[in-house]
């Protein structure tokens, strides 16, 4: 009868973590950050896709408070 063999373990790590991320992980946050920014920023399109003047009504608001705070 043999005795079992061990195989050796894999070597240690270096403890830096290896992810990659697919394009779209990045590219969707980004395209809906955006989109969003154009909206508050140009508040007569965010009404014509709302339908809702009291939403625009806050974009206006918003809009106007950015322009104030900008140096």
């Amino acid at each position: 009868m043999s005795a079992p063999t061990h195989t050796r373990p894999h070597p240690a790590t270096t403890g830096r973590v290896d992810i990659r991320l697919p394009w779209w992980a990045l590219a969707l946050p980004t395209l809906a950050f955006i989109t969003l920014l154009v909206m508050i920023l140009n508040p007569v399109d965010a009404h014509a896709a709302t339908g809702d003047p009291a939403i625009t009504h806050l974009f206006e608001r918003v809009q106007q408070a950015v322009q104030h705070n900008a140096p």
